[in-house]
């Protein structure tokens, strides 16, 4: 048979095992009895040489069968210790693996053949080893026993049930050689998108990779909707073993009171860009577009009049000016008339002496007497004030009216200047009591920071929305801030346009994304960013957006793919429909009797058996493999188009993986709020977590003593 047609067949007996058997006594004969076969000692050994040699050969063949028919059906398990992490400032370590090629999709589909059937599916006492278990579940105590013996899942136990991860393991068995598959760091730059339903390990992927950028001391960010206290435990572990625990910041909308204060609008290029972040949050589909416009012009307004008097703007100005504009026109109209026009302010008293209910345009009705006097000394005057002017055209709307097309802003504030998240997002500079950080993203990226990010989405999906876009537009202008000036720009000293990792890891992101995120994951690169976004559908993804046009551009961007188990099909041909399909060759046995028309002849009938070889045209893999996955493995489609199939590791508790009280009672109160399943690598008895009791000022200052910021 030509070699270029030959078919490869694994799921075989191990045949090789006879000649070992064979080579192993001939050689013990030839060293042990050498005259029983007329051959002297000496020849006996030479002899034995030969013998051993083939035996070892065919071994090695044998044993190939048989790691294959068992990888087949139960994959080696894979641990490793966070300490264990390879860290390396070339390339980004994902998990063990191999090559997707023609020669993987011709094993996997023999084994969905009924020939190899006893090769792939568990055996009959495996079945009823779990059958018995079932039934065993609540008898009596000597039965029970026996049957939590059998369940026990460790290599000496013969009847130890599959790892709870579900899926095939045929998908990773199919190549007992295994490598480490990593990512050339300068690839990141092309951002990486994470796809898989919820439970199949997307979170442990975070961690590993948090794992090897802190190490390399880049920045890192994380937002993470859901708020999940064992990434936040890895990822102050990892800082306080890289010696990072001072640069270490939590923001978490769900516990103020021991979370990091940020400013969404404090920091800006452009003055128009605080009221992009705010207003960008209101929908613009339909009759709202108009009133988003409204929205935007009236921010800017009062967020330029909030800027020319000193003040930093944030929610709560924005909000108490929107709700009483009348008290920033007057404040601004006293500072500017102080350095202007001093006397001003005795022809506005006198305007306002002499007005009444009569006097009063109509347009005007409901303003403070003050306001009135000052529009109109305005109008006589004639000065010229971008900003005066702005304050003096909302003031002369109907009051009725103002307050209709500023409506749709007033929940949107009310949403992030409520309770004590108001002072997180609009923190008090001037209050040096308060132990609480502040922070920005130029200081984060300056400082090579660690910060986290848990938005509280279970309890309050919008202001999570509006809160995690609001930093994904700070974010953007941060970037292109850096992207013309550099990361030193305004410091003593310049170290020119030096670019720094900035690593963004948003898991859910289709739930904090909207049109901000577009702009960043589009030119970010520039500015050194790096977006691992962590979904589970791209339905999300649309329907968050709420256009399909607009979901393709975003996922567009995304140059590495790292697709988990997913239960859509369209999700999963997104990473088929980008793969060639193959040549695979199949084998059918084809047999055929023809009887004799000569009665005299020597034989009554022929018979003819082929086996023939064919070549079909095949996908190199099916949306149902990426269905049928196992938790914990992957297709990945790496530096332009290269399919890796990986299994990351499990996760090794370490024993120096210790936390301050502090940071400790946070984390214990994130499990305690977002109760969740337990890991799907194992199975373990909760951890007894104590309430928090202190008060909240305590536990600040405890944390900021122990370094968490």
């Amino acid at each position: 048979m030509p070699r270029a047609l030959s078919v490869e067949v694994l799921l075989r007996p191990a045949v090789e095992l006879h000649s070992v058997t064979v080579c192993g006594l001939a050689a013990a004969l030839c060293l042990v009895a050498p005259w029983s076969i007329a051959l002297n000692p000496l020849i006996g050994i030479g002899a034995a040489v030969p013998f051993l040699m083939v035996g070892t050969v065919r071994l090695h063949q044998a044993l190939t069968i048989l790691r294959y028919r068992r990888n087949i059906r139960r994959l080696r398990r894979y641990v490793m210790a966070s300490r264990s992490v390879p860290v390396s400032h070339e390339r980004l370590f994902i998990g063990r693996g191999f090559r997707w090629e023609s020669r993987h999709t011709q094993r996997l589909l023999q084994t969905y053949r009924p020939e190899f059937r006893r090769y792939v599916e568990p055996p009959r006492w495996f079945l009823w080893t779990r059958r018995l278990e079932a039934r065993l579940e609540f008898a009596p105590a000597p039965f029970s026993a026996l049957a939590r013996l059998t369940s026990i899942d460790h290599a000496l136990n013969p009847l130890r049930p599959l790892p709870p991860v579900g899926g095939l393991p045929r998908l990773h068995g199919i190549e007992p050689h295994e490598v480490d598959v990593s990512l050339p760091l300068r690839e990141r730059v092309g951002h990486t998108l994470v796809l898989g339903t919820t439970r199949v390990g997307k979170t442990r992927l975070a961690e590993l990779f948090l794992t090897q950028d802190i190490r390399r001391g880049e920045v890192c960010i994380v937002f993470d909707p859901k708020g999940d206290p064992d990434l936040l435990k890895r990822m102050y572990a990892e800082a306080k073993r890289a010696g990072r625990e001072g640069e270490f910041y939590v923001f978490h909308l769900g516990w103020p009171e021991v979370s990091a204060r940020y400013n969404a609008v404090g920091r800006f290029g452009r003055i128009s860009e605080v009221a992009t972040r705010i207003s960008g949050q209101l929908s613009g589909e339909g009759d709202s577009a108009a009133f988003k416009e409204f929205a935007w012009r009236f921010v800017n307004i009062i967020a330029r009049a909030l800027v020319e008097l000193g003040q930093r703007p944030d929610y709560l100005l924005i909000q108490r000016h929107v709700i009483n504009i009348d008290a920033l026109f007057i404040e601004y109209a006293h500072a500017y008339f102080a350095k202007t026009q001093p006397k001003a302010w005795e022809s506005i008293v006198r305007i306002e002496g002499t007005l009444n209910e009569k006097t009063i345009p109509r347009h005007m009705q409901g303003r403070e007497k003050r306001v009135v006097a000052i529009e109109q000394y305005l109008a006589q005057a004639r000065l010229y004030d971008p900003v005066l002017d702005g304050l003096r055209s909302a003031v002369r709307y109907d009051r009725t009216y103002f307050d209709k097309i500023v409506a749709s802003l007033l929940p949107l504030l009310e949403k992030l200047t409520t309770g004590k998240i108001a002072q997180l997002l609009a923190p008090n500079y001037s209050d040096l009591k308060d132990p609480r950080p502040i922070f920005d993203w130029m200081q984060v990226v300056r400082q090579r920071g660690v910060v986290y990010i848990g938005l509280d989405a279970l309890s309050e999906p919008e202001v999570a929305a509006a809160v995690g876009n609001s930093m994904f537009s700070d974010l953007v202008s941060v970037l292109g801030h850096i992207f013309k000036f550099g990361i030193d720009d305004g410091l003593p000293v310049d170290a020119g346009h030096v670019k720094i990792p900035i690593n963004v890891h948003a898991d859910e992101f289709n739930e904090l994304m909207g049109d901000e995120f577009i702009p960043m994951v589009n030119k970010g690169g520039g500015a050194g960013l790096q977006i691992t976004a962590y979904a589970q559908t791209l339905s999300d993804i649309e329907a968050r957006i709420g256009n399909r046009a607009k979901a393709g551009q975003v996922i567009g961007n995304f140059n590495n793919l790292i697709m988990f188990r997913v239960r859509e099909t369209e999700t999963a041909e997104l990473l088929t429909r980008q793969l060639p399909p193959v040549d695979i060759f199949t084998t059918a046995l084809a047999s055929s009797v023809t009887d004799s028309s000569d009665p005299q002849g020597e034989s009554a009938f022929t018979s003819n058996t082929q086996e023939r070889i064919a070549a079909t045209t095949v996908p190199l893999i099916e949306p149902g493999h990426i269905v049928a996955l196992p938790k914990g493995q992957a297709f990945a489609l790496l530096e332009g188009g290269q399919l890796w199939k990986i299994r990351m590791p499990l996760p090794q508790p370490d024993p120096d993986d210790w936390l301050p009280q502090s940071m400790r009672k946070l984390i214990e109160g994130m499990r305690e709020r977002y109760a969740d399943t337990e890991p799907w690598w194992e199975m373990h008895a909760p951890l007894e977590v104590e309430p928090m009791t202190e008060a909240a000022e305590t536990t600040a200052r405890g944390i900021a003593e122990s370094g968490l910021r």
